[in-house]
């Protein structure tokens, strides 16, 4: 099951954690942004399997660059799962409204990554 991935997050290392773990464990492409402008443009034309979505980030926070991906209709089918360090109940509850596939609450373990991707893309 070979997938396309987008992580977006600002901060470099976190992103190739994930993008180790996700290519070594399950052999998928994982593409990499830093900001959420950059991320929207990336999946209008990359139209990856699923989105991970830093919810703290510079310039566009995650909660407005969810709202752009879920208000265009080349990104709005595409799953979102948010990624964030605050609790996750906290973040569920200011998300209640909004099309979030899940939320992964950092630290995440990259080993067991693409496991929790495929169980959420499956249960959508």
């Amino acid at each position: 099951m070979s997938k396309c991935i987008l992580v977006v997050d600002d901060e470099e290392d976190i992103r190739a954690l994930i993008q180790l773990g996700l290519e070594m464990q399950a052999g998928w492409k994982v593409l990499n942004s830093s900001c959420g402008q950059e991320a929207i443009k990336i999946a209008i034309i990359q139209q990856p399997d699923v989105i991970l979505l830093d919810l703290m980030m510079p310039d566009m926070d995650g909660k407005t660059t969810l709202k752009k991906l879920k208000d265009n209709p080349q990104t709005q089918h595409i799953p979102v799962i948010l990624m964030t360090a605050k609790s996750k109940f906290a973040v569920e509850e200011s998300f209640a409204n909004l099309d979030v596939a899940a939320i992964f609450t950092k630290p995440l373990r990259p080993l067991n990554l693409a496991q929790q991707i495929i169980d959420v893309i499956q249960h959508n």
